[in-house]
């Protein structure tokens, strides 16, 4: 269940400490995604553990600071980490972002993960644009409907904005950066898959898997903001090869796609200011 007084009280004190902030996009930056702030100009930040109902992620590689910040002429909010369900804190954490970018009147949202690539041709270091995603997660609309969310029985059949999709493909080409595409599957956590489940989320068309940005997905395009999300593939999926699977790898193969993490952002940022 969702605790809306907490995320009342996270606006309350954010619209406080900022009270002339005007978020035009939200980034939310995944395992790893954390240093991708370096291609934006900070304003100001807030740590996460100052924010009610937000708290320190438990996560290596996501910073906990909220970064007010602009580039290309857009402001933007920055999430340096998110909070995952199944850090034991039920779906406040989780959906606090969101809930924030919709109370600023924030228009879009780019969401950003690490994942494990099953489709034969995305291997570690790769970077993938979400066009559609498959929910082995939960749903954090279960629960008492609230407005702020839209209707009580979103469609999902357009959860990933499509000008934003052609935005970053843009961005990707300009970038020089090979930018691929596919669905993204989202479990639990925080075991990784099997092989047989890997190869079950094949069969149903699964071509990376995680787990998190999918809850936020549904979130942003429920309450009418638009969507896009990002992977960087950091492994190759349960059963694929006979390695083991380690949070290490995750946070290795980020840093050494940075460089191209960061250039093909910057370049999404001049595409949505160019597209208005």
């Amino acid at each position: 269940m969702i605790d809306y007084k907490l995320l009342d009280d996270a606006f309350t004190f954010i619209r406080g400490e900022w009270p002339d902030a005007k978020p035009v996009c939200g980034l939310v930056c995944g395992s790893g995604w954390s240093d991708v702030v370096a291609s934006f100009n900070p304003k100001r930040e807030i740590e996460y553990a100052q924010i009610p109902g937000l708290g320190v992620p438990g996560v290596v590689g996501h910073a906990g600071k909220l970064v007010w910040a602009e580039a290309s002429g857009i402001e933007t909010f920055v999430f340096q980490g998110r909070r995952h369900f199944y850090e034991g804190e039920g779906w406040t954490p989780v959906v606090l972002p969101i809930y924030i970018l919709k109370k600023m009147n924030c228009r879009d949202v780019v969401l950003t993960n690490a994942a494990g690539g099953i489709r034969a041709d995305l291997k570690p270091g790769d970077l993938m644009l979400i066009e559609d995603h498959i929910n082995n997660l939960g749903n954090p609309l279960i629960g008492p409907h609230n407005e702020v969310w839209g209707p009580r029985f979103p469609d999902q059949t357009a959860v990933y904005d499509k000008a934003l999709q052609q935005c970053a493909l843009q961005a990707a080409e300009k970038a020089e950066v090979e930018l691929k595409r596919g669905v993204y599957l989202a479990s639990s956590g925080p075991t990784y898959e099997t092989p047989a489940e890997i190869r079950a989320y094949r069969s149903l068309g699964a071509d990376a898997v995680g787990m998190s940005t999918i809850p936020e997905a549904m979130l942003a395009h429920a309450a009418g903001m638009r969507a896009a999300g990002l992977s960087c593939i950091t492994n190759f999926a349960a059963g694929i090869t006979a390695q083991s699977l380690t949070h290490e790898e995750v946070t290795e193969t980020t840093q050494g796609a940075m460089p191209r993490m960061k250039e093909l952002l910057l370049k999404f940022w001049e595409e949505m200011a160019h597209a208005g």
